[in-house]
């Protein structure tokens, strides 16, 4: 059965050390950057509003959600939502990763078209995740393989969303640290310091893409060795 296959780990394990990496750095980062005070004394609300404030930004809030890292704008009630250890803290890291959370929202409001491509594939590739493995499978399984193929297809969606996502997460941090320093919130140390953070997050969206690239080319290896047959 393919399910089984020692082939995959040909196509998944160099994109899994990748994220794998990647995940370490942004541990590294994130923890020797949070024992970092800001020079301004901001906590990472302070940060938020205050940039906010700056943008015309208004009628975006900002709540404290639990969890590590689980910072992110929704875009659709129009919140900033920091994790406990970024809404309170003063830390150099806090500071970026706030900075960059803000840049989404300017995004939002400027109406940045990668992030509104991003928001119209969610619902497509939320369906093409689940359908994708069952038409793939049930192809695969019956010989008919137009159906596993329509299960490619489905796959495919995921990768052009991640691929989507990059532009998102760049032009966000580089938006972030444009604001951080035009509105001298940070000493050069400390641009240094947000920009490691946010450049070892922006690994986790390029190992992101490579590893739905590497699962899909492992089942379109799949479909064109059975073609071969």
């Amino acid at each position: 059965m393919f399910f089984f296959d020692p082939m995959y780990f040909v196509f998944a394990l160099p994109p899994m050390l990748l994220v794998l990496w990647a995940q370490a750095k942004v541990k590294g980062a994130y923890s020797r950057y949070s024992e970092v005070r800001n020079m301004a004394n901001m906590s990472g609300a302070q940060v938020a509003q205050a940039l906010l404030r700056d943008r015309g930004l208004n009628q975006v809030r900002v709540e404290e959600v639990a969890g590590e890292l689980s910072d992110h704008y929704d875009p659709t009630s129009k919140t900033l939502r920091l994790s406990q250890g970024v809404y309170r803290s003063s830390s150099v890291a806090a500071m970026g990763i706030v900075a960059h959370e803000v840049g989404h929202a300017v995004q939002d409001a400027t109406g940045y078209a990668p992030l509104r491509l991003r928001a119209a594939l969610v619902p497509a590739v939320n369906i093409g995740s689940n359908l994708g493995y069952i038409f793939f499978i049930a192809g695969i399984l019956i010989g008919f393989t137009g159906l596993a193929w329509l299960g490619v297809g489905f796959f495919s969606l995921g990768v052009v969303f991640s691929l989507v996502t990059l532009p998102v997460e760049f032009n966000a941090s580089n938006r972030a640290l444009a604001m951080l320093q035009s509105n001298g919130l940070v000493s050069v140390e400390e641009y240094r310091g947000a920009n490691d953070v946010l450049s070892a997050a922006a690994l986790t969206y390029v190992a992101a893409v490579a590893a739905a690239l590497g699962n899909l080319l492992y089942y379109v290896w799949i479909l064109m060795g059975r073609r071969d047959e």
